[in-house]
């Protein structure tokens, strides 16, 4: 194999390593983690892109890696509490723009794991997206990672 074949391969691979398209959505930087490597629950954190001109959201997941896998997000109620709900309705995408799924934020949630998130290994999700369809893309499991969302970015609805 030529060099010149040799890279174009290396960037192919990291390329769909860190990306995902479904028509005109783009998935950006996914990782999964647990609290502890026997929690029951875990939760998954992304960039989704809508590089179209219409609307979409995102309105269910799916694994098998655990019994149920929903769509939350975080609220403060008026004592300053924070507490996770389900978001059945899912989450817009606009036009042009981006949501971040982050950590006290809005996020993929795991519930009744069938095996424990371990460091390096992938996840499987399917993403379902209103108009854009479904999406299935392998989430890299990094129990290590600090930051507060990919990136650093903010969330955007």
């Amino acid at each position: 194999m030529s060099f010149k074949t040799s890279l174009f391969a290396g960037l192919g691979a990291l390329l769909i390593a860190t990306q995902a398209w479904a028509g005109e959505i783009e998935i950006h930087d996914p990782y999964a983690r647990a609290s502890s490597p026997t929690a029951s629950s875990g939760a998954a954190f992304m960039m989704i892109h809508n590089n179209g001109t219409e609307d979409d959201r995102l309105v269910s997941v799916a694994s098998p890696v655990a019994k149920r896998v929903e769509l939350h997000t975080h609220e403060e109620d008026a004592n300053g509490v924070m507490s996770m709900r389900h978001v059945e309705d899912g989450f817009a995408v606009p036009a042009g723009g981006m949501i971040m799924l982050q950590r006290g934020g809005h996020h993929v949630m795991f519930m009744g794991l069938n095996t424990p998130f371990e460091q390096g290994n992938t996840v499987p999700l399917t993403l379902v997206f209103e108009k854009s369809g479904e999406m299935e893309i392998e989430v890299p499991v990094d129990l290590e990672r600090k930051d507060a969302g990919a990136h650093g970015h903010g969330q955007s609805n």
